[in-house]
C-alpha cells in the first residue's frame, strides 16, 4: 500500500463535489484513520492464509430435482381470473411504436 499522501480536496474537486472547510477536514481525518488501519494490517503476517472469495466456506444448497405432479390443464384454466381459447389471458405488455 503506498504512504502517500490523499487530498481531501483534490478528490472532491475531482468528483465536482464542493466542501466546506469542516467538511473537508472531517473527511481528511477519516481518510487518514482508514490508511492508517489498513497499514496496520499490512503488518499482519498472512503468509500461511489460504486466499479465499468468502470469510466463511459457502456451499451449493441444491434440491434433489425430482419429477412431481402438477395441476392439471383444465383444473387450472377453470381457477384462472382470465382465459380464452383455453389460454390464460394476460395483459398486455408491451407498447407499440
Amino acid at each position: 500500500m503506498s504512504k502517500d499522501h490523499i487530498d481531501v480536496n483534490y478528490v472532491a474537486n475531482l468528483a465536482r463535489l464542493n466542501l466546506t472547510e469542516e467538511e473537508s477536514s472531517t473527511f481528511q481525518r477519516q481518510i487518514e484513520d482508514i490508511l492508517g488501519y489498513i497499514n496496520k494490517l499490512e503488518e499482519l503476517d498472512i503468509d500461511d492464509f489460504e486466499p479465499t472469495a468468502h470469510a466463511a466456506p459457502v456451499y451449493d444448497r441444491v434440491r434433489e430435482d425430482v419429477a412431481k405432479s402438477s395441476l392439471e390443464r383444465d383444473a387450472f384454466l377453470n381457477i384462472a381470473p382470465d382465459t380464452i381459447n383455453d389460454q390464460l389471458k394476460v395483459p398486455k405488455v408491451i407498447e407499440e411504436l
